[in-house]
């Protein structure tokens, strides 16, 4: 582009002249006096923004004039985003074509083709469509019986360039895809007809992300496209495929590679973008873990472009500091940036970016490592793998293959992923989550777009290695997130902004759009600076200077201010004089020799003179000066200095004047004039303001205060009056006469001249003369002429300004305010009490002469004033009734009630009661407020004021003491809302001055809902209020609640109240109120009080006036309950927008919920536009109204359609418009036609007939059923309740019958040994620690093996060898997690005896875990068990807590285990699926109503210790069963009756015995499971119950031997999982595979392959069978019963009645210093530490277990509810509120109401245990010592160690000790300890052998010369070899270890 071509876009005129326009160039000259002149009208100058027209200069010659006439065209507007969308449209994807291209929108139906400028130009329709996503496409709509129409949403949306052709995908017809010509969607170039597996594109689900690239290949484009996992027709469909898009079959990927994956569970990838480089394609995306993981990972895989078969797949992991949820990515220039978070529900985003040089050098390594070491890192770690569960494997090839296959090939490894994250620090922290990614280069900068997911964009600079976000714009809908698909054009000038409602185009950079500097600065957007000589906001680029110095201004740069004046020398001038002002502008840009600036003062201008930095310019002549606005001694223009048209700086600039300054202070002119802030000085004889020079001749001058070098200045030298010189009070009628005080007059001598006083009284001034009485120095007295004052007005007093002038008009300075006061005595005192209580400086007195009167004293005569006051005078008193408590304020107005309130303080007395006076309220004289004291009831009398000794003052109205009487109220409900309208009966209602109405703790507003009170005396009250008070929800107790006014008009004549606010009370209470009508003297009526949301009502009374009474007293005991608000569905189901469209003659049915809780059908107000819809019923679902019959018009007039409006109480619900359907009118038709009409509507009118007698009939049969279900429904809830409680009663009994035999046999607590041994390794079954074997042969190495583990224990002992060996262990890649807990255990059982060493070893790890997971994310620290710190902390908790829960927590523990046993017995279980009736557990629930009668069996059990029958002396045992139990759950239950007292270790197995009944005396018969009688139908068999054998109640039975073991199926084996003969499902091969089953039969699963097409019906009876609502009451029956044994064994947990234990106090104030340690602050990481360390690592584990703690048998049935119960005590252990909804799980249900309590009984635990008293660490040892010596015993230690050395063995840690030339010398305080326990640091130190990085100080571990090492670390001494073995030192462990433990040699120590 020339310059002539560039003046249409960029420009100013910078430094051209303005001759240069029209002349061509010439030598520089000097401006002309014309062209210096202020300009004429004729030709103003352009103020503002038309000085700045963004047009260039310096064109051609002979673009000269065209661009004079384009500077007189106004400026364009600034750049704003352009918006498309379209109605009822939801857009998907966004795509634009090369270069100035169409912009292509992919929305739900529709695809649109845009111009650049978002104009529409095409427009293609794309669905709905017949389809399903559970059927492959298909012509025939009868291949797909439940296809339905369905919006096809875009899913893919692509450009391929070359062949000028659109790809767009949808939704519909499993993904595939069409292709559209670039010039007009509308134009389809294929689309496949009958499209195979291998055209499935796109996912057909629109929440499962679909991306792809179209890249060139070999002769031909390709498409790579890659998804994630949608339906279960997309199994077969690759996560990453490339396809073609030529050819026979497009879209195809038949011949071409795919990302093969092995489990698709595994490897659900979420695909977050595709970018290509010039060699490669990338793939960002994220996904879970391995099955055992849950959080999300980041990843992007890349491929080659040439590469058709993905042989060089390759994926790395992207980490940006903790955050692993990558939302969003775009591939930048020359780094890939991504918005990460923590987790789906983060708000919190960051943005990383990763350098492709970094990114391709990760794959590169993993891919060389994968083709050339197998894998496998200089470490040995794995770091490279082949993923997606293929066959293939990490190899090694030559070390030249990865240069060999760039792309790979068929031989080498794929698809690889490397296993090393590539890590990177955030950029940028923002506080929402971001949705899409964008970047662009420009102007040498990096500019990232970030789009949110509320519709906002932001621009961030990247700037080094951070980020800032500098501008942030509201582009979509507020809550509607920003598409991944956010372009920037191919000019870079524009971004497209794609959200599901629009598409904007939006500038990269708005420059114009700033008007000045300061805001184009101020923006920071690093495209854009200012341009100094053009004075536009500009890029860098279009500012033509800009190179040039001081000439671009950007906002980073080093002095990023703008031009600004500095100093201005002299910064005003006065008017009168031209002269010269100086600017000193930092940084003025330096401009060409014919170049130059100019000054404007306003409009004038003149040729500015420029050196350096300093401007000076000429100030305009005064004529040219503007006026001084009125009322101001200067005027102020702007100083501008200019370059042509172009303001490069401002400041601004005062003329004063000296003559107007004397005019702005009258009553001080010199102290103005010489004070102000100009040069201005005083001439006091002529009494002149001048500038500059001085007075006239002969007179002296006061200099302004700005002189320095003179001491006459400033307001100090002025003549002036100091003040008065006597009193200012004058009384009024009284000759007084003033004397002033004066300075400074010697400036008059030698000019004598007449001096008066003048006092401006209201009117007139008044003038006297005045004598000047001279003294020493400058200092005089003015005496004022003597004179009575007689002001025109009576004032009490009255102030009068006072002043001196010298001659008529020459006034003296006053140096204050001066004035005089005239006071009257006569004013203001009314009476003698008033007129003695004046003040005493006045000499006021009571006048008996004449009328009596307040006078000054000398005008009254002598002997007239009276010292003493009459009596007090009572003229009313207010209220005259009160409440007997006393209390009440009574108002006493009168005369001479004291002249101070000492003389009424013990004066005053009412009805002959003392009555308090208020001090506050007191007024002299005139007004006494005193509280009345407690009086009995109906006492009455006057009221007596005593003032001193004088006679009182008598009342003639008499105050009563009565008692206000609530008789009655209605009605007693409300909604929580108000509205309700309460009428208040009683007696005296109106006793006092105030009466409020309170329901509960609410006020009652005449407002809410009517209450009548009922009473008598009512009308006595003065304000009656009905209140409520009530606790205020979270986020209210702030302040006063607004409340708005009652919309609805007051009913019963009340009276409409102001509407009040809830004033808030002490400790978080609100109190909202009404004011009651008084309707009589025996009735109120009042509107119950509206209550905030959230509030608890608390207490409802009534206020009348001081008296408080109680609802509940007034309403017979009964308290007014609020419900909660009414909630109304809108009429129409497409929500509250869109019309119900109703026929005339309809009853209107509107569904709810609560709508007759507190309100009636009378109540309630339904309204149609303006038109009145009738109620009719009101229930609590439901209320029907009759509407008008024509439509009526709107209320409001702006809307088309009438509102539906429903108003209950102060409840407004709108619930849409509503539109009347019109009748079809009737057309005329022949006269023969109506005939026959009539007739066929005679026989018509006789068919309807009997149709509705037909249709009456069974209305009344239905309506009859209706009511039975009603019925039915009334009995289930009675029986829900009746069964609970019996079933409660019932188990308090047997847990009372339990606690009885517990009495005697006592919890069956298991001994510390097992109990250990299941904590510690809780996976093994039987004895997890093997003893030593026996035999002659090992006798002889059971010394040496002591020996060599004794020495092994000793070195365990050394706290430096154990952490080494402890991180030694978890560096190696093959220690498990399984490995880690079992580690763990061991060491716990080895240092059991050593437990003060145990704590301080785990207080390190904790330690050392804390500081690794602060740099991570605190709040995951001990979540899971990864190192063996958690697994230790689990056993030390056990070993401290064993105690506790014996003694504390284990009854009520036992007591839940039993009660839960004895409820699931009490139902039926099925025996082979394992689900019981009775249940907390959903999963487990039998929902089959399955008929069971309970049985009563006398069990015959001998005398002997087995118990076994048919001995003698037998006795009978009743055992409680059902008819439906199979033969072993009889024999359970007969076993637990008979053995209850006995633990279960010692009892006999069930399989062991045979349950016989006995009828008679030869009656025998052994009952089984299994026998011939089995009844087997159609391969089903069922087990044999007491009911298949008809047991009747009461029989007998005994337990024999067994004498074979066959045909028992046990509940415990029937749940666990199949294996072997355990569960006997399949039987003999011959009768065709026979399924046992006992209550129901498990559904049968077909077996193989589902058939590919299936229609829904299958899966809708399979959502048939999830829980209804009528299984949830055995939930909650069941859920009831155990409540009191849940609430027992939570308080015993948390409760800290009893002492805490030390364990726990010491582990919490451990946590507390360690987030201390690290800065932690936040209160709920800390709870969640704690919580993770105790409640869940230890007590729910004892929960869910607790065959742990007891001797006990623990069924699957037992261990679900269990199961639910820990779910409750871990949800009730989070922070996070609990929120529950109709999704949320069944458990959470049950306790939704329980588990807001349970969260504050943890909190409180919790809180009492850091506010209890500190635990030192000697108690700390001290009872760890105790725990040592009580079990020291306990635990096999020697074992332990056996098998922890056996461990260590088999992992092959590298244990190497080498002899030390340099022995270790040891310390005093460490030489007399015993080797083993010398734990100070010796003076020699150890080194690695192999990396000498650094010297880690090593502890006394061994004997002196001799130290382990580990992982290669040995002695520092010469000559150490590797795996050389000691000659001395540990004598003989290592020989003795490896001979009697047959271990190969070792160098272990």
């Amino acid at each position: 582009m020339g310059r002539a071509g560039a003046i249409a876009l960029w420009g100013g005129r910078p430094g051209l002249r303005r001759d240069a326009l029209l002349a061509p160039p010439a030598a520089p000259r000097p401006p002309r006096a014309a062209e210096l002149k202020r300009r004429t009208c004729s030709a103003p100058r352009r103020p503002g923004p038309l000085l700045s027209h963004p047009f260039v200069a310096r064109p051609v010659m002979a673009a000269r004039l065209p661009l004079l006439l384009l500077s007189l065209l106004p400026p364009p507007p600034p750049a704003l985003a352009r918006r498309f969308s379209a109605p009822n449209t939801t857009f998907n994807r966004l795509a634009l074509a090369p270069g100035p291209g169409s912009l292509y929108v992919g929305a739900v139906n529709r695809l649109f083709q845009l111009s650049p400028e978002l104009q529409l130009q095409a427009v293609a329709v794309t669905g709905p469509v017949l389809d399903s996503p559970d059927c492959v496409p298909f012509r025939d709509p009868a291949e797909c019986p439940h296809a339905r129409l369905m919006d096809n949403a875009n899913q893919l949306l692509l450009v391929s360039g070359g062949t000028r052709e659109l790809v767009a995908c949808g939704q519909v017809r499993q993904g595939v895809c069409e292709k559209r010509r670039l010039e007009d969607v509308a134009e389809v170039l294929y689309q496949a007809e009958d499209p195979g597996d291998g055209q499935f594109v796109a996912a057909n689900v629109p929440g499962v992300a679909t991306v792809g690239l179209v890249v060139p290949g070999p002769g031909r484009d390709l498409l790579l496209v890659a998804r994630g996992l949608a339906g279960k027709l997309s199994g077969g469909v690759p996560p990453l495929a490339v396809r073609q898009l030529a050819g026979p079959q497009p879209f195809s990927s038949e011949g071409l590679g795919r990302l093969v994956v092995g489990d698709f569970a595994d490897y659900n990838n979420s695909y977050v973008g595709a970018f290509a480089t010039a060699r490669s394609a990338y793939f960002v995306f994220r996904r879970r873990g391995a099955r055992a993981q849950t959080e999300y990972r980041s990843y992007v895989a890349r491929v080659c472009l040439g590469d058709a078969n993905l042989y060089s797949y390759v994926e790395v992991p992207l980490a940006c500091r903790g955050q692993g949820l990558i939302q969003a990515a775009f591939l930048g220039p020359g780094a890939l940036l991504g918005a990460f978070a923590a987790g789906p529900g983060e708000a919190r985003a960051a943005l990383c970016a990763f350098p492709l040089a970094e990114l391709d050098g990760s794959m590169e390594q993993a891919r060389r490592l994968c083709y050339t070491a197998g894998g496998r890192g200089p470490s040995g770690a794995e770091e490279a793998t082949v993923e997606y569960g293929v066959t293939s494997r990490c190899v090694t090839l030559p070390p030249d293959s990865p240069e060999s296959y760039p792309c790979g090939d068929e031989h080498t490894p794929s698809p690889i992923a490397g296993r090393r994250p590539l890590e990177a620090e955030p950029l940028l922290w923002l506080r929402q989550p971001i949705s899409a990614v964008a970047a662009l280069q420009a102007d040498g900068h990096t500019l990232a777009f970030l789009g949110d997911t509320q519709g906002q964009l932001h621009k961030v600079f990247l700037n080094g290695s951070r980020g800032q976000v500098y501008h942030s714009q509201q582009v979509g809908p507020a809550g509607s997130a920003i598409s991944a698909d956010l372009l920037v054009d191919g000019g870079g000038g524009h971004l497209y902004v794609l959200t599901a409602q629009q598409v904007a185009r939006v500038p990269v950079a708005a420059c114009p759009q700033f008007p000045d500097c300061a805001s184009c600065l101020q923006a920071r957007d690093p495209l854009c600076g200012w341009c100094v000589l053009q004075g536009r906001c500009t890029r860098k680029g279009q500012c033509e200077r800009a190179a040039q110095p001081a000439q671009w201004l950007w906002s980073y740069g080093g002095d990023s201010r703008c031009l600004h004046i500095q100093t201005l020398q002299p910064a005003h001038h006065p008017r009168q004089e031209q002269g010269e002002v100086t600017l000193s502008v930092p940084r003025l840009p330096s401009l060409a020799l014919d170049e130059y600036f100019h000054c404007a003062f306003g409009d004038y201008e003149s040729l500015a003179q420029v050196e350096g930095p300093q401007v000076a310019c000429v100030t305009p002549p005064h004529d040219q000066v503007p006026p001084n606005p009125p009322g101001t001694d200067h005027v102020t223009v702007p100083l501008t200095l200019m370059f042509e048209d172009v303001a490069v700086a401002t400041a601004n600039f005062s003329f004063y004047d000296c003559g107007a300054v004397q005019a702005l202070d009258v009553a001080a002119p010199c102290r103005a004039c010489v004070g102000s802030l100009w040069r201005c000085h005083w001439c006091p004889q002529s009494s002149q303001c001048v500038h500059g020079g001085h007075c006239p001749e002969g007179e002296r001058t006061v200099y302004s205060t700005q002189e320095v070098d003179t001491q006459l200045r400033g307001p100090e030298a002025c003549p002036r009056v100091e003040g008065l010189a006597g009193p200012a009070l004058v009384p009024v009628g009284w000759e007084s006469r003033l004397a002033l005080r004066v300075q400074n007059l010697q400036h008059f001598l030698g000019r004598p001249a007449p001096y008066h006083c003048w006092l401006e009284l209201p009117g007139k001034p008044q003038k006297l003369p005045a004598v000047l009485e001279e003294s020493a120095g400058d200092a005089g007295l003015i005496h004022c002429e003597a004179r009575q004052f007689r002001p025109s007005t009576s004032q009490r007093e009255l102030p009068v300004p006072i002043y001196v002038t010298r001659g008529e008009v020459q006034r003296l300075d006053n140096a204050a305010p001066l004035r005089v006061t005239l006071y009257d005595c006569a004013v203001g005192h009314p009476d003698c009490s008033h007129c003695q209580a004046a003040n005493g400086s006045l000499g006021c007195v009571w006048c008996s002469h004449g009328q009596p009167a307040c006078r000054y004293g000398p005008l009254c005569p002598p002997g007239a004033a009276e010292p003493v006051c009459p009596t007090p005078s009572i003229h009313s008193i207010e209220p005259l009734t009160g409440p007997p408590e006393g209390g009440l304020a009574l108002t006493i107005l009168g005369s001479n009630l004291g002249r101070d309130f000492a003389d009424v303080e013990d004066a005053v007395r009412v009805a002959g009661r003392p009555c308090r006076p208020d001090p506050a309220l007191y007024q002299i004289s005139a007004r006494i407020v005193c509280v009345t004291s407690p009086a009995p009831n109906g006492t009455a009398g006057p009221v007596q004021v005593a003032i001193r000794s004088r006679p009182p003052g008598i009342s003639s109205q008499r105050f009563t003491y009565q008692d206000p009487v609530l008789l009655s109220l209605s009605p007693r409900r409300g909604p929580q809302a108000g509205g309700t309208q309460l009428t208040i009966h009683g007696q005296h209602l109106q006793t006092g001055g105030n009466v409020s109405a309170f329901v509960g703790g609410q006020p009652c507003p005449m407002g809410g809902r009517l209450i009548r009170v009922r009473g008598t005396g009512l009308d006595v009250v003065q304000r009656p209020l009905l209140s409520v008070k009530l606790e205020a929800a979270a986020g209210q107790a702030g302040g006063p609640l607004a409340r708005p006014p009652d919309p609805r008009p007051l009913s019963c004549g009340v009276a409409a109240a102001a509407p009040q606010a809830c004033i808030q009370l002490a400790e978080g209470w609100l109190q909202c109120s009404t004011v009651c009508a008084v309707n009589s003297s025996s009735l109120l009526l009042c509107l119950s009080p509206a209550v905030p949301d959230g509030a608890r009502p608390h207490q409802v009374f009534f206020h009348l006036d001081n008296v408080r009474v109680d609802f509940a007293r007034a309403s017979g005991g009964q308290d007014f309950r609020y419900q909660p608000n009414p909630r109304l569905a809108p009429l129409s189901r497409d929500g509250a927008a869109g019309p119900y469209r109703l026929k005339p003659g309809h009853v209107l049915d509107v569904e709810g919920e609560g709508l007759n809780l507190g309100i009636s059908k009378e109540e309630v107000r339904v309204r149609i536009g303006a038109g009145e819809c009738l109620v009719k019923t009101l229930t609590l679902t439901h209320l029907y109204c009759e509407p008008p019959p024509r439509a009526p018009r709107p209320a409001n007039g702006s809307s088309t359609l009438p509102q539906f409006v429903v108003q209950m109480g102060n409840v407004r619900l709108a619930l849409g418009p509503v539109q009347y359907e019109a009748e079809p009118a009737l057309a005329a038709f022949p006269v023969g036609a109506q005939v026959g009409l009539g007739i066929g509507a005679a026989v018509l009118i006789a068919a309807v007939l009997l149709l509705t007698l037909m249709y009456r009939h069974k209305s009344k049969q239905a309506l009859r059923d209706y009511q039975k279900v009603l019925v039915q429904l009334e009995n289930l809830e009675v029986g829900v309740g009746d069964q609970c409680r019996k079933e409660f009663t019932d188990l308090m009994t047997e847990m009372t019958d339990l606690s009885s035999d517990l009495e005697a046999s006592g919890i069956p607590f298991l001994d510390y040994r097992t109990y250990a041994e299941r904590v510690f390794f809780p996976g093994h079954r039987g004895r997890p620690l093997q003893p030593p074997p026996d035999g002659p042969e090992e006798e002889g190495r059971r010394a040496t093996v002591r020996q060599g583990l004794t020495q092994l224990s000793n070195l365990l002992n050394s706290k430096l060898f154990l952490l080494t060996l402890i991180r030694t262990l978890e560096g190696q890649p093959s220690f498990s997690q399984r490995d880690r807990c079992h580690v763990a255990s061991l060491l716990s059982l080895a240092l059991h005896g050593k437990l003060e060493y145990l704590t301080d070893i785990l207080q390190t790890l904790l330690s050392d875990l804390a500081a690794h997971c602060v740099d991570k994310n605190p709040k995951l620290m001990l979540r899971r068990t990864e190192t063996m710190a958690e697994k230790l902390l689990t056993n030390w908790l056990a070993i401290c807590l064993y105690t506790f829960l014996r003694e504390v927590a284990g009854e009520p523990l036992y007591m839940l285990f039993r009660a839960i046993k004895y409820q699931v017995d009490k139902g039926p279980v099925d025996a082979v699926t394992g689900k019981a009736k009775r249940t907390l557990n959903d999963s487990r629930l039998l929902r089959e109503d399955v008929e069971f009668r309970p049985l009563t069996l006398m069990v015959l059990v001998g005398p002997g210790p087995g118990g076994a029958a048919g001995g003698s002396g037998e006795q009978r045992v009743p055992a409680r069963v059902l008819d439906t139990d199979t033969i072993t759950q009889v024999k359970e239950k007969v076993l637990d009756q008979v053995y209850k007292g006995t633990p279960f270790s010692q009892r006999p197995s069930v399989q062991a015995l045979d349950l016989e009944w006995r009828s008679g005396l030869a009656g025998h018969l052994t009952l089984s499971d299994e026998d011939l009688t089995s009844v087997t139908q159609s391969h089903w068999k069922r087990l044999n119950t007491l009911q298949h054998y008809k047991v009747p109640d009461g029989a007998t039975v005994g337990l024999i031997p067994q004498l074979h073991n066959g045909g028992a199926v046990s509940q415990s084996r029937a749940q666990s999982c199949p294996s072997g003969e355990n569960i006997p499902m399949l039987e003999d091969g011959d009768e065709g595979g026979v399924r046992l089953w006992h209550l129901v039969k498990a559904t049968e699963e077909p077996e193989g392959a589902k058939p590919r097409r299936s229609s829904l019906r299958e899966r809708e009876r399979a959502r048939a069978k999830a829980i209804p609502e009528i299984y949830l009451t055995r939930l909650l029956s069941m859920k009831g019963t155990l409540q009191k044994f849940v609430d027992d064994t939570f308080q015993a947990i948390l409760s800290v009645n009893r002492p805490v234990p030390i364990a726990v106090k010491y582990l919490f104030d451990f946590l507390d210093e360690l987030a201390l340690k690290h800065g932690i602050e936040d209160a709920e990481t800390l709870h969640i530490w704690k919580t993770n360390s105790l409640l869940l690592r230890f007590w729910v584990n004892t929960l869910k277990n607790p065959q742990f703690i007891f001797d006990v048998r623990l069924s699957d049935n037992v261990d679900a509810i269990l199961a639910v119960i820990a779910q409750t005590f871990i949800d009730s252990c989070t922070i996070s509120e609990h929120k529950v909804g109709r999704d949320s799980p069944v458990n959470k249900l049950l306790y939704a109401r329980e588990i807001p309590r349970y969260k504050q009984m943890v909190e409180k635990y919790y809180a009492d245990i850091r506010q209890s008293s500190p635990t030192s660490y000697q108690e700390m040892n001290s009872a760890l010592a105790e725990l040592s010596g009580n079990y020291t015993s306990a635990p096999h230690c020697l074992e332990a160690l056996q098998e922890l050395y056996t461990h260590i063995h088999r992992s092959s840690v590298p244990w190497r000790v080498t002899p030390s030339v340099r022995r270790c010398s040891w310390p005093a305080a460490c030489s007399s300890l015993p080797p083993w326990w010398r734990t100070k640091s010796p003076t020699c130190e150890l080194r690695p052998a192999q990396e000498q990085r650094q010297d880690p100080p090593m502890s006394c571990l061994t004997s002196p010369g001799w130290s382990p090492g580990l992982r290669g670390w040995q002695s520092g001494g010469q000559g150490a070899q590797p795996g050389a073995v000691p000659s001395s030192g540990l004598p003989g462990a290592t020989a003795a270890l490896q001979s009697a433990l047959h271990a190969p040699p070792l160098a272990h120590f």
